[in-house]
């Protein structure tokens, strides 16, 4: 236990320096920022939920000291990088007769849970630049004004910047939380088999709640700019299962690697075919792809 409490402990201090970082203003600092919560999701998989507690509370505490408002950010991005990793290990027996057996927490959960800590860190982040839309936006067209001289440029950052920043942060919360369970892995200390990330499925009624989210990203003021983030973020969620199924329907396919590589490529490079993989995702959890196409190919045995 004093070993966990230790582990924790530093894991935690790793954390405030990452977070820290961002004082600097440089780029790969920013970049550092993303990653700090990969220390104490690495103390939570490999010793347990107490240590990433630890590690977030002191690693909170410490930044709180020199953040002001940014202290309610880092608490969202700290204590729900401990979250996940206390779902992560969460497990129940299968059944009463088969107590061996576990039932590990469901992968498409994770992926909803990392979704809304994206739309919690925006939603915490925006008392730094304002209290109302016309303070928030007013804040970031003078930030953006330092840097660009072109106004449309800047009109459409001040409007796309919080639902992008949402989508991010869901994305670096998943990166991370893979990387945390493999390097655990790799220790040999990660308690859950190694997901099969290619059956990757989301909450059926998930297509529902992006409607909603989309439809209150109209409303004004504040709750529209956080509603916009919060469907960001599902949508983030949606490419992350398109890029699954991608993954799923493509074995055996002659030109799989050059297919997958491309489809990477193109939406780092581009951007614009993530929404398109978001959509495959979408398709996916209402009609279910990879379902119908088992049923067409049929059994192994029966392939020809």
């Amino acid at each position: 236990m004093t070993y966990n409490i230790l582990v924790g402990l530093g894991a935690g201090l790793a954390a405030a320096g990452l977070f820290g970082s961002v004082a600097s203003g440089s780029l790969a600092a920013s970049l550092l920022f993303y990653i700090a919560p990969l220390p104490i999701l690495i103390a939570g998989l490999g010793w347990g939920p107490a240590a990433g507690l630890i590690a977030a509370a002191l690693a909170t505490a410490i930044v709180s000291v020199f953040s002001g408002l940014l202290f309610a950010a880092v608490a969202v991005i700290a204590f729900g990088a401990w979250w996940l990793g206390y779902l992560m290990l969460l497990a129940r027996p299968v059944s009463a007769e088969r107590e061996a057996g576990l039932e590990w927490y469901p992968l498409g959960r994770l992926v909803i849970w990392a979704a809304a800590i994206g739309t919690l860190v925006v939603l915490a982040a925006i008392p730094n630049f304002g209290t109302d839309q016309v303070s928030l936006q007013a804040a970031l067209r003078r930030s953006y004004q330092q840097l660009l001289q072109d106004p449309a440029t800047i009109d459409l950052l001040v409007i796309a910047v919080p639902p992008a920043a949402a989508a991010f942060s869901t994305l670096a919360n998943l990166l991370n939380l893979w990387l945390a369970g493999w390097i655990v892995k790799i220790s040999g200390r990660l308690k859950r088999p190694w997901p099969e990330l290619t059956a990757l499925t989301l909450p059926s009624a998930t297509p529902e709640l992006l409607a909603v989210a989309i439809a209150a990203s109209f409303l004004p003021d504040l709750f529209g700019i956080v509603s916009a983030a919060c469907a960001a973020s599902l949508m983030m969620a949606f490419a992350i299962l398109g890029f699954a199924v991608l993954h799923s329907v493509t074995p055996g396919m002659n030109g799989r690697p050059l297919v997958l590589a491309s489809a990477y490529v193109a939406t780092v490079v581009l951007g614009w075919p993530l929404l398109l993989i978001a959509i495959t995702g979408l398709v996916e959890t209402m009609f279910s792809i990879r379902g119908r196409l088992a049923q067409r190919r049929g059994p192994p045995s029966l392939r020809i």
